[in-house]
């Protein structure tokens, strides 16, 4: 399962988003720092209107949407990565994610204080970018020292400590451990490490309820900043707290008055999803339909792998057809007689919504 860690300064809406993405979520969301100690976790289903159609076609009984479990990590103020609020221990909730979701303050409201008492948005990513580097810095340092007397007779050691060194002078110099550049030994020998600047970033620009289909000074702010190394999504936290009392039906009518097609959580999903190069495939029946989240370049027998590894063991062939050539068939058999189901191999990429069935050797 994709695992999220939302982080930010404290007051830039990460509680009221992550309740708004998380319906169930026991959140605290409220007007003062530190208000979420521990780390929330939500698990939402990612929203794919394909599993409606494939269940439609295929009568199924159930519906299985792929998850994504969102992190809502207590705010970090400047001097985390020295303990400051509490930083240390937030900085090793975020070791744990997949990507980090950075909320920054796009809005100004003055019932809202913001922890450095002005909107500033560039200003609020330099304070967490440097607590991570800082985190990250101290950490490839104290590595340093242990991988040295290894690397004198350690090839691996060597490896490591030449990882280790380039990722040093990078982080003194401002930069993130994802901008350097490594060899793909170098990057497995510090895999362990989980740097906090090596994981992919999206920046969710917070705005009022207003901006949110135009964006405004404070969203190109970001954009600029983040330029091609990161995701920008603009949400609206005031907005997608506004749509989960809505009814299902009247929250696309609410969007479209406000100039928008898709609400944050469909937004920031696709964002992360093209971020990690994460693709999705179906499986589907007449007990279930089921979407199932891969890595992009995966071949047939690796993503059978992901239902069971038994699946990947006994792999013998997976029965293809794609996504749009099924709907317009209308059913299965019709595929099949259309000669839209192929029968492909164990070299076989598996392409973004193929519908698989797999047979296999137990």
């Amino acid at each position: 399962m994709l695992r999220a860690g939302i982080v930010g300064l404290p007051n830039v809406g990460k509680s009221t988003l992550f309740n708004a993405l998380v319906a169930n979520a026991k959140a605290q969301a409220a007007n003062f720092p530190f208000c979420t100690i521990e780390p929330n976790v939500g698990i939402v289903a990612v929203p794919d209107e394909r599993l409606n159609v494939l269940a439609k076609i295929s009568s199924s009984v159930q519906i299985v949407p792929a998850r994504v479990e969102f992190v809502d990590i207590a705010g970090l103020v400047k001097g985390a990565s020295q303990g400051e609020g509490l930083g240390n221990q937030f900085l090793s909730h975020i070791r744990q994610v997949d990507a980090i979701v950075h909320v920054v303050r796009c809005f100004e409201n003055d019932d809202i204080i913001h922890v450095a008492g002005s909107v500033d948005p560039l200003r609020d990513i330099e304070i967490i970018n440097l607590e991570l580097g800082l985190a990250d810095l101290g950490q490839i340092e104290r590595r340093i020292e242990r991988t040295r007397k290894n690397a004198r007779t350690n090839k691996e050691a060597q490896i490591e400590l030449s990882a280790l060194e380039k990722l040093s002078a990078a982080l003194n110099e401002g930069k993130q451990a994802r901008q350097v550049s490594l060899t793909e030994e170098e990057t497995q020998s510090i895999e362990q490490l989980e740097l906090l600047t090596s994981k992919p970033i999206i920046y969710a620009a917070n705005v009022s309820e207003d901006d949110l289909a135009t964006g405004n000074e404070w969203v190109e702010q970001v954009r600029g900043f983040a330029g091609s190394e990161a995701q920008v999504v603009v949400v609206s936290a005031q907005v997608e707290s506004e749509l989960i009392e809505l009814p299902e039906e009247e929250r696309a009518e609410f969007l479209a008055s406000l100039g928008m097609e898709e609400g944050g959580l469909k937004s920031l999903i696709r964002a992360t999803y093209e971020l990690l190069g994460l693709r999705t495939y179906f499986t589907t029946g007449p007990k279930e339909t089921r979407a199932w989240t891969i890595h992009a370049g995966m071949s047939a027998p690796q993503a059978a792998g992901v239902i069971h590894t038994d699946f990947e063991r006994g792999f013998i062939r997976a029965e293809t057809v794609a996504y749009d050539d099924l709907v317009t068939a209308g059913a299965m058999n019709a595929a099949k007689q259309k000669g839209l189901v192929r029968s492909e191999g164990k070299e076989y990429v598996v392409q973004e919504a193929d519908v698989m069935n797999f047979l296999f050797n137990v």
